[in-house]
Formats: structure tokens, C-alpha cells, sequence
């Protein structure tokens, strides 16, 4: 597995900003939210502290949502400790066996990772998911469409 702690850490936060916002105004951001993450080096983001999101609260280059900040390094934080406990992140993520259980441990522990985030995480760091069609189905949603 190609991927670092670290890639997970901006692939998920990337998913906590766009709850709920334009993704194009997430995606036009990105390159200075990622500066000033420390390019979501997670030990570095977990220790992250108060006057850090003081600072972050502050700054123009972030979408500035104080809960949503807070949210990144509390998850920074749980997932250094889950890869620690599992050996690696990677491990964590296959630890439940099917992705249901991942989707929902996932909602579970990890702040402002909804329904759609968790979907959206594990897609984008190639584990398996459902199509996306089939998941929309399932909960009873209508896929977004792209021109979104």
C-alpha cells in the first residue's frame, strides 16, 4: 500500500471541508489550505495547539470554521493512534472486513465524516466500495450528478 498517514490525513480532511460547502470553493482553496496543515503531515497537525487554531481561525487562506478546525486535529490525533494500535492506517481499514462496518466505524469515530464522507474516503484511497450508484440506492439518495 502506496499510501502515507499523511495522504489519508488530507484525503479526509479534504472530505470534512467539503461537507456541507461548494467543492470548487474547497478545491480552489486546497493549495494553501494544504501550507497551512503542514501538508497534513499528521504528527505535526495532532499537535496542533490551541493558539495553532487560533491562528488557523484567523487565517484567510482556510476556511475558517473553528469547529471544523478542531475536528481535523482531533482526527489527526485519532488517526496517528489508530495506525499505531493496527500497525498502519491501511491495517485499520481492512480491520472490519466489508465496507459497511468500515463506513460506519468510520462515521463513529472520526468527526464530520457523514454518510457521504465515508463513502467518499475510502473510494478516493482505492479500498472497496460499493458502486456508487448501488450505495445512493441503498440509502435511499439520488446520485449527485458531476456538473455539481
Amino acid at each position: 500500500n502506496s499510501s502515507s498517514l499523511a495522504d489519508y490525513l488530507e484525503v479526509m480532511s479534504k472530505s470534512v471541508f467539503q461537507a456541507g460547502m461548494s467543492w470548487r470553493v474547497v478545491e480552489a482553496k486546497w493549495p494553501d489550505i494544504r501550507q497551512a496543515f503542514q501538508d497534513f503531515e499528521p504528527t505535526a497537525v495532532a499537535n496542533f495547539t490551541e493558539e495553532d487554531l487560533d491562528a488557523l481561525t484567523n487565517d484567510r487562506r482556510v476556511i475558517r470554521n473553528r469547529r471544523t478546525l478542531e475536528g481535523i486535529v482531533e482526527n489527526a490525533r485519532l488517526m496517528t493512534e489508530l495506525a499505531k494500535r493496527h500497525e498502519d492506517f491501511h491495517n485499520y481499514l481492512r480491520s472490519h472486513g466489508e465496507f459497511e462496518k468500515t463506513g460506519s466505524d468510520l462515521r463513529k469515530q472520526f468527526r464530520f465524516l457523514g454518510n457521504i464522507g465515508a463513502y467518499h474516503f475510502p473510494w478516493v484511497v482505492n479500498k472497496e466500495v460499493p458502486s456508487y450508484e448501488y450505495w445512493c440506492d441503498s440509502r435511499g439518495r439520488t446520485p449527485m450528478t458531476t456538473s455539481h
